[in-house]
């Protein structure tokens, strides 16, 4: 039986985590290359074998879509370094930092998640050792997801999980651009593309959830998160934000009734 190459970098790679959906590795394409981070959607035994490799194939590839359209846009995501739908093999820059969930107050606590794009390697960090506030981190990551919204692209997965602060120092920022550090947007394996408030105004809610259920007294942070997305959206901002109201009003309503 002949072994793929995606399977064999897969065989020769190091484990760093696995989710529900995918196994994640560090791995190299040559002995001289950067590492890279290789998201593997392995066969799901439960599904009918023609309709797995079917979805993994359009998931892998509507993941390398949305991640290219960010690039392409200037948002800041990982770059891709290899493709391989057949195999449910992606392969992408490998980013050195922590995620935000750990540099925020609580979210380092009882980290019993499986998020499958988790670089972190390093259990204890301060957000200071990044050069930047909490202020300035909420608006960073408002700025980012108003980016990626400008071009319609809906993440479908936004937690402070999924956002990475890189290292300082290891990476070179745009010309002319005074920037100490760069927030990552990473795990577009739910993303979609659309034009609509409401989907965008859900994207948010999504993260306004996992804020409240992750680090405590967030509702200041998130107020940040929102400023920062309403400076750059301006026009666009009151429409998804009436949405938004509506969305949070029919999640407490789901809440009450349970």
């Amino acid at each position: 039986m002949t072994i793929s190459i995606s399977q064999s970098l897969i065989q020769s790679s190091l484990p760093i985590s696995q989710g529900a959906e995918a196994k994640v590795y560090k791995a190299q394409l040559t002995p001289d290359s950067p590492p890279i981070l290789l998201k593997y959607r392995f066969q799901k035994n439960y599904r009918h074998p023609f309709l797995d490799a079917n979805l993994t194939r359009s998931r892998i590839a509507g993941e390398a879509r949305a991640l290219l359209k960010c690039l392409r846009s200037g948002i800041n995501v990982p770059g891709i370094r290899m493709v391989d739908a057949t195999e449910g093999v992606l392969g992408i820059e490998w980013i050195e930092g922590h995620s935000v969930r750990k540099l925020l107050p609580g979210g380092a606590e009882d980290d019993g998640s499986d998020d499958v794009d988790n670089v972190d390697v390093i259990d204890s960090v301060n957000l200071n050792e990044y050069g930047v506030s909490v202020d300035e981190l909420m608006k960073l990551i408002g700025v980012e997801i108003a980016k990626m919204h400008q071009v319609d692209v809906i993440h479908g997965d936004l937690t402070t999980s999924n956002m990475i602060l890189r290292q300082p120092g290891s990476f070179v920022p745009p010309q002319n651009h005074d920037i100490k550090t760069a927030l990552v947007l990473i795990d577009f394996g739910l993303s979609y593309q659309s034009t609509l408030a409401e989907d965008k105004a859900v994207d948010l809610y999504v993260l306004e959830r996992a804020f409240s259920s992750t680090h405590p007294d967030s509702e200041p942070m998130f107020a940040k998160v929102l400023a920062g997305y309403a400076e750059i959206m301006a026009g666009d901002w009151p429409a998804i934000k009436h949405r938004l109201d509506d969305v949070r009003l029919r999640g407490r309503k789901r809440s009450m009734v349970g």
